[in-house]
């Protein structure tokens, strides 16, 4: 790309014209060719104790190539699970640890939708660094209750992004793509508007250009992708664009197809997709600097009516807390059903009472119990006890406050400065470090069954 190439794409993005669909290429460490996809498939190898072969695992296809193997030996359900278990085992446990290439695009402040072709949550990681993610989640075999799309009114929810998982988010069960033929069947389920299409989004990514970076299509893929895309064929001159950026270069017969027949898509093979992204990155600050990116606490945006508001004193508990989030999500919890500030400084004046409303409209509050928590006094964590406490009051008949101890030992007297309310009437639950046990761990399974019932 040349200086006027780059100036247009900056410009677009400024415009908010332009969605990056990010591929398992994208997912590589600074001085590494090791793809975390790669990292994914020789973990789940080494589960069941199975050599890689004389024959090398074609780069970027490696999980697929895994998968066909193992399946013919290995009930294909299990595989779902043992996935999901490598890709928890391998994410990096700090966000600055994920892959440059993953946080330099998350950075970037105009990108207001994101598509990611993998099931991990590197990039939703990335992004709540500095705002409120809202996954959308396409797959065919989610539950009824949990299928998501893009909000009318997506473009006013200033400090929010919205990120589309197009082959399903990782879970313990068959709920995302693993191989080529998962891929097949959520291609089928678009084209049939069947289950969970998120339609709204796909109408979006119609009238917007399309970074493809690292999305290493199987050739078949490559051109359903671009015609689902676009409201026009695209041999329509008029259309909108793409850019695609690719470390394998494609095969020629899908270039000769695009110089054919869609003249809006260029194929940049002269860079590779972590190359590409740093230097757009560092265009894009060169133009816009470091001020256009919001601290946390600025961006977060409380969601209204969400399911669960955690409650915490943000330095002692910070961790148990993250835990206790995560523990939600493995239930079926989305994120946008979770009210959870992860800001350890104290809230702004503004920032205050919105977080305040949240608690007014949430569904269940759960304070985060702890000694070192009960210590303090002064903290921003008892106004929002206060506050829903205040709350309680008009609430008759069912469960609202679920307080969780996260120490080590389960004593609910021992806290000194806990509401004698909850204590006099209030069973405690109890996660050691964030962890739920059992009994608390089925006491949330039986809210989150209930709030789907009730939603139905």
């Amino acid at each position: 790309m040349n200086e006027r190439s780059w100036d247009r794409l900056l410009k677009s993005i400024e415009d908010g014209l332009v969605v990056p669909v990010l591929g398992a290429q994208t997912l590589i460490a600074t001085g590494s060719n090791d793809s975390f996809q790669a990292q994914v498939a020789r973990q789940l190898l080494e589960f069941y104790s199975s050599e890689p072969g004389s024959n090398p695992l074609p780069p970027f296809r490696e999980l697929n190539e895994v998968v066909t193997r193992l399946k013919h030996d290995h009930p294909i359900q299990d595989l779902y699970g043992d996935i999901h278990d490598a890709i928890g085992k391998l994410a990096p446990k700090s966000d600055t640890a994920i892959p440059e290439p993953v946080r330099q695009i998350a950075a970037i402040t105009h990108f207001r939708l994101f598509v990611t072709l993998t099931s991990d949550d590197l990039l939703a990681r990335s992004l709540r660094t500095r705002c409120a993610v809202n996954e959308i989640v396409h797959s065919p075999y989610l539950p009824t209750s949990e299928g998501t799309d893009l909000p009318t009114d997506w473009l006013s929810r200033q400090g929010e992004v919205y990120l589309l998982y197009m082959f399903g988010k990782s879970r313990p069960a068959p709920m995302f793509a693993i191989h080529d033929e998962d891929i097949l069947e959520y291609v089928h389920n678009i084209i049939a508007r069947g289950s969970h299409v998120p339609i709204k989004f796909f109408a979006e990514l119609q009238q917007r250009n399309l970074l493809l970076i690292g999305c290493n299509f199987p050739g078949w893929l490559n051109r359903f992708f671009l015609r689902l895309t676009n409201l026009h064929r695209l041999s329509n001159t008029q259309r909108k664009r793409e850019w695609m950026i690719e470390a394998l270069k494609p095969e020629e017969e899908l270039i000769y197809f695009l110089k054919s027949y869609s003249e809006g898509t260029e194929v940049l093979s002269d860079i590779s997709p972590t190359a590409f992204i740093a230097e757009l990155h560092q265009r894009w600050l060169a133009r816009y600097g470091e001020t256009e990116v919001l601290a946390p606490a600025q961006a977060e945006v409380v969601p209204h009516n969400t399911l669960f508001f955690i409650s915490y004193c943000r330095a002692p508990d910070y961790p148990a807390a993250v835990k206790l989030v995560e523990s939600l999500k493995s239930l079926g919890v989305a994120d946008n059903e979770i009210w959870f500030d992860k800001s350890v400084i104290e809230p702004g004046q503004d920032f205050r009472e919105c977080i305040l409303s949240g608690i007014r409209t949430c569904r269940y509050f759960v304070p985060v119990i702890s000694s070192s928590a009960d210590q303090l006094d002064e903290k921003f964590f008892r106004r929002e006890w206060n506050e829903a406490l205040d709350r309680s009051k008009s609430i008759q008949g069912r469960t609202f406050v679920v307080p969780i101890i996260v120490d080590q030992t389960y004593d609910p007297e021992q806290y000194q400065r806990v509401p004698r309310q909850w204590k006099d009437a209030l069973h405690f639950g109890y996660a050691p470090a964030g962890l739920p046990d059992e009994q608390t761990n089925a006491l949330l399974k039986k809210l989150i069954r209930a709030e789907r019932q009730r939603s139905v």
